[in-house]
């Protein structure tokens, strides 16, 4: 007899709800979230994300209301709603603390939760970004003291890590091939079927559950560690006078040269997860010196900025204290709301810090949401008329190419482009 589905995403970010609503083709999917607002809004067909396909949504939540309940999504925030689910799919944010050091919390809260409802033969499924080790040492544990029930014999586990890039209308959740592993073999081979019916791209079921996290660890930290080689580049580069991006294009030409670009490094898995290889190796003795090394380098490239633009302004002849700064962008990447781990903030306190005054526009961003993370209000409109001693593109959104800078300027400002987009006559200087 085939087994039928009932599936309980946890987390409604920009992980869990394109997968909700994948699944939601196929079966019934409770997307679950302690955001009451969040879920309201979803159940009315809003997604502030801005990474779910609209149409889809709503076709989820009408196939749902039509089916009563037998295909389709419903967004909950009742732990009650989805205790008859048998499949619980986490994608829960596992961010660092204040000292680098991963912040399980929100994955440890939410396998007590889960512990709380699973029943026999029911499957969790991790997707957040962990240590090689965590969903068998850290979370499995939980869900067995606040269950009762035994693992491997009464529930099981599998993890197949995200894949999601916010703001990327390509590689999408079903275009890119998706890890997946079980904790038994024939878990596994449930788990890796049950993607395989959305991922049009493709599965591969990796050997154990701790490959699989150790490669979405590796996916990111590689990213990192070479940015980090061309970020100290630019560092040198200016000492040397030259730009960096023409010495890219020039070692470009060659047939194996990798073209990364310098810049912040920020969001949600690029400037976390090698924190989290990290942890796990300095846990087993081992101090690993290279993403060590290029987590120090990327951390230093928006003081870098500032540092800069206060030497810019020194060598115009300008006054540094009570300038005026206006930085554009403050969203991780550009064309994309996600404000999560930015590091343009950094460029903004350190500015601070030398007696500029700092404003912030961003018309992708929440305003609300800057100000709950990280206690700054950035504008709503540019201000009519001001202009500014110095400017700081720190976010190639589209809004910014079309811009005319000229409006924005004092005489005798510094323009910094951090993401070289603009016509480098334009710029006093760039990454």
């Amino acid at each position: 007899m085939m087994k039928t589905y009932k599936i309980a995403v946890i987390g409604q970010g920009y992980v869990g709800l394109p997968l909700s609503l994948e699944f939601a083709g196929h079966y019934p999917v409770y997307g679950f979230d302690i955001n009451a607002q969040r879920v309201n809004e979803l159940n009315n067909g809003q997604d502030i994300t801005l990474e779910a396909d609209l149409d889809k949504l709503n076709d989820g939540l009408k196939k749902y209301t039509e089916s009563n309940g037998s295909v389709g999504y419903k967004a909950t925030s009742q732990l009650s709603e989805i205790s008859d689910a048998n499949v619980f799919i986490v994608t829960v944010p596992t961010p660092i603390d204040k000292y680098n050091a991963p912040d399980l919390n929100p994955l440890i809260s939410a396998s007590k939760m889960l512990g709380e409802i699973i029943k026999k033969g029911d499957i969790v499924i991790y997707e957040s970004t962990v240590f090689p080790g965590c969903t068998e040492e850290e979370c499995v544990p939980v869900l067995e003291k606040y269950s009762g029930l035994k693992f491997n014999e009464d529930f099981y586990v599998g993890y197949s890590p995200e894949r999601i890039n916010p703001g990327d209308k390509v590689n999408t959740l079903t275009s890119v091939k998706k890890v997946t592993s079980g904790s038994t073999e024939n878990i596994a081979e449930e788990v890796d079927n049950l993607y395989k019916k959305i991922i049009t791209a493709g599965t591969h079921k990796a050997p154990s559950i701790k490959v699989a996290e150790a490669s979405k660890a590796i996916e990111n930290a590689q990213r990192d560690v070479n940015i980090s080689f061309v970020n100290e580049l630019a560092l040198i580069f200016d000492r040397v006078g030259i730009d960096t991006n023409d010495v890219l294009e020039a070692a470009g030409t060659k047939y194996n040269f990798l073209k990364y670009k310098p810049g912040l490094v920020g969001g949600h898995c690029i400037s976390v997860d090698p924190y989290y290889l990290a942890h796990k190796a300095e846990q087993l003795g081992y101090h690993p010196d290279v993403i060590l090394s290029g987590r120090r380098v990327n951390d230093s490239i928006a003081k870098f900025v500032a540092s800069k633009v206060v030497k810019l302004l020194i060598a115009k002849g300008g006054i540094i204290k009570d300038s005026e700064a206006l930085i554009l962008g403050v969203t991780f990447k550009e064309n994309c709301p996600d404000v999560r781990n930015t590091k343009v903030v950094d460029i903004y306190k350190e500015l601070s810090d030398y007696g500029v005054h700092v404003d912030i526009y961003d018309p992708w961003a929440s305003k609300d949401e800057v100000k709950h993370e990280y206690g700054i209000n950035i504008l709503d409109t540019l201000i009519e008329g001001k202009k500014y001693d110095s400017l700081i593109i720190a976010v190639s959104h589209n809004e910014f190419l079309e811009m005319d800078l000229n409006t924005l300027k004092k005489e005798n400002a510094v323009v910094f482009d951090t993401k070289a987009c603009l016509d480098r006559n334009l710029v006093d200087a760039r990454l």
